[in-house]
């Protein structure tokens, strides 16, 4: 199993480097790869700030990378959900994290952030 970083990611998502684009391409396609909660946060925060993208084509560009069959982390499913929620409210990625896993594996979250406590305690997306 192989760790990719959020450049590797932008690079394959934006595919505004074409070799490293392809480099990558060639790596989903020989390798098992694994991505963390951290370096997806790192992917979304620089899509959003950076690039100025909107949250609905973040969340479907990175839904594509995740959706490629040696792309693997701890839980797609929390990822889907913090995706779902990042792209219809103006939460922070981090936080629809914290959403995910209460909505996947109902677990609690302690935070004083009203939003995110709203959504907790309703389960609704905003």
């Amino acid at each position: 199993m192989l760790l990719i970083d959020a450049n590797a990611i932008l690079r394959y998502t934006l595919n505004d480097n074409h070799d490293m684009a392809t480099k990558v391409r060639e790596l989903i396609s020989k390798s098992k790869l694994y991505v963390r909660y951290e370096v997806m946060a790192e992917v979304v925060y620089v899509l959003s700030k950076v690039y100025s993208l909107p949250r609905v084509e973040i969340t479907d560009g990175i839904r594509i990378f995740l959706s490629c069959d040696n792309v693997e982390t701890e839980s797609k499913e929390v990822l889907d959900s913090a995706l779902e929620t990042f792209s219809t409210t103006k939460m922070d990625f981090v936080d629809c994290i914290l959403l995910g896993f209460k909505r996947v594996y109902g677990y609690d979250v302690f935070t004083f952030d009203k939003k995110l406590n709203k959504l907790l305690q309703t389960g609704k997306n905003g």
